[in-house]
């Protein structure tokens, strides 16, 4: 089975491959394709419960009934391909003695007389067959026999004194059965599977070793014939394999460029809404899908790289679930922060210190913008409640408003005032920026408005502003009517928001430190957190220097 096959089973495919492997003939010999089966198994297994973890499916044991069933059948056949080299392992210590004994015959025909050729020649085919017929021997073994043996049948030709006719005749049945040999070979040169080539060949080497020689004036020729056609064999399983080793260069260059890619994704620090994490959760799944298109690197690099790959992944998988972990904790404290100030707001609601209690209603508004993001479905039902607390109060204080705060006058104030920059066109020479800034003081100026008025009159008076002055007019306008910031103020907040990237980069690197092949991601994360620390104690260092001069 091709390993592009065995990559797109299912763990219970994967399982039913293992089995019709186990009940073929030849299932003892085919330990690759059991191995090849097993990786891929693992493989599947740990892709699905990646899956499933970055999907929140955490159901325990979902996966053990396939693994153990894998495992039993797996174990089953370790059992009997050991049991089946141990006994190839006795055959072939039971031959390399069966051999020795033959050598042995051989040297003793080779050191005796010679006197009958007639006999001798029979004896030496008799040992010829029975050589033949054995079976292989220890690989550690195999030289030194075969070329003793060929020592000695040279030895025994270039010794013997055998009649020519007897000669001639044995170099004729060696030249016939060597030619076929010869045919044989070049007849695998035309094959397109070189690897399958290769092999019959080194079949065929073995069966010309164990021929005898042929007369002095064609033996070079033959060879040479023989040879000729194991060059070209060996040419195209050479080429073959410098095209696989290109391929393999190619798969590997592809393979680290989505290593990067997704080393780029960890490395980012502006991940911050679920929307992008999911994106990137996506688009991490179609690199995925990508890799498993691109064939093998190297032996010696693919392992390697498929743990970079991993790595990068699970790095990325752990922040998503952090992520995610704390959102669901901040949305669950930010629900509890608006219902509280719903309470408040309920219990303040009755005050008739109208002036205390619109300034602790309006501290509750501005703390209730600056909570953090709830689902939309509870946020709309919150601020409903909230709005209707806020609604109840300014309803009754405008009812019992005291005409030194007359909400509806400043009402009508506002309004007379929009009217008039509605009005207004500009004069030759006059200053635009101090027009518009004049407005702001006076719309500023002018007390509360009832407050079911407040967004509207508040729409009304920008637009009229924007109508009449450029941007840039209103902000040198608002920027003359407001006090000019604390520098040390300023620079008290710098040092805040410092502190907490700082945080964020650090809490970031623990998780890098936590994978494998993450070595040069880590080194650059570090020394932005250097970077940052001597800026910050920089920055330590002015706000020190701005107290002690202030």
């Amino acid at each position: 089975m091709a390993n592009n096959e065995i990559e797109n089973q299912t763990l219970e495919e994967i399982i039913t491959s293992f089995r019709m492997l186990g009940a073929s003939e030849d299932r003892l010999e085919r330990s690759k394709e059991a191995e090849a089966l097993k990786s891929a198994f693992y493989r599947c297994l740990s892709t699905l419960k990646a899956q499933d973890e970055a999907a929140g499916d955490t159901t325990p044991g979902k996966y053990d009934v396939a693994e153990q069933e894998f495992k039993a059948v797996y174990s089953d056949y370790k059992k009997e391909r050991a049991e089946y080299v141990k006994t190839q392992d006795a055959e072939r210590a039971e031959n390399l003695k069966v051999k020795k004994d033959l050598l042995e015959e051989l040297k003793a025909l080779v050191e005796s007389p010679l006197d009958d050729v007639a006999s001798a020649f029979p004896k030496l085919r008799e040992i010829q067959q029975k050589w033949r017929e054995t079976g292989p021997v220890p690989a550690s073994d195999y030289r030194f026999m075969n070329d003793t043996y060929q020592f000695l049948v040279e030895k025994f030709y270039d010794m013997v004194q055998i009649s020519h006719d007897l000669r001639d005749l044995d170099f004729k049945k060696n030249l016939e059965a060597k030619t076929a040999l010869c045919e044989q070979a070049e007849a695998l040169v035309q094959q397109e599977n070189v690897v399958d080539a290769f092999a019959s060949l080194q079949k065929l080497h073995e069966a010309w070793k164990d021929l005898g020689p042929v007369a002095k004036e064609v033996r070079e020729e033959i060879w040479n014939r023989f040879k000729e056609a194991t060059a070209a064999i060996n040419k195209s399983y050479q080429s073959h394999f410098e095209s696989l080793k290109e391929q393999y260069a190619a798969n590997l260059e592809a393979k680290k460029a989505l290593c990067e890619k997704v080393e780029a994704i960890v490395a980012r620090e502006d991940i911050n809404e679920p929307g992008l994490w999911n994106s990137l959760s996506k688009e991490i799944e179609q690199i995925q899908a990508e890799w498993k298109e691109i064939g093998y690197a190297s032996r010696k690099d693919n392992q390697k790289i498929y743990e970079r790959l991993r790595a990068a992944c699970d790095t990325f998988y752990a922040r998503k679930k952090e992520y995610f972990s704390a959102a669901k904790d901040s949305l669950e404290a930010n629900i509890a922060k608006k219902e509280a100030l719903i309470e408040e707001a309920a219990k303040l609601k009755l005050s008739t210190e109208w002036k205390q209690a619109t300034d602790q209603f309006i501290s509750l508004q501005k703390q209730w913008k600056e909570v953090g993001s709830i689902p939309r479905k509870k946020a709309e039902q919150l601020w409903k409640r909230f709005r209707a607390e806020c609604d109840y109060f300014f309803e009754q204080r405008d009812k019992n408003a005291k005409p030194e705060n007359d909400f509806y006058a400043n009402f009508k104030a506002k309004k007379a005032l929009i009217a008039e920059i509605e009005a207004w066109t500009p004069k030759e020479g006059e200053d635009e920026v101090q027009v518009a800034r004049e407005f702001e003081q006076r719309y500023a100026a002018i007390g509360h408005v009832p407050f079911k008025e407040k967004d509207n009159i508040a729409k009304a008076y920008r637009e009229a502003m924007q109508s009449k002055f450029t941007v840039k007019h209103q902000r040198r306008a608002a920027a003359a009517t407001k006090p000019a910031r604390d520098p040390h103020a300023e620079l008290v907040k710098k040092y805040h928001a410092m502190e907490q990237e700082i945080a964020t980069l650090e809490n970031n690197l623990g998780f890098f430190a936590a994978s494998k092949n993450a070595a040069p991601l880590i080194e650059q994360m570090q020394a932005k957190i250097d970077a940052a620390k001597a800026d910050l104690a920089a920055l330590k260092e002015q706000i020190r220097n701005e107290e002690i001069n202030g």
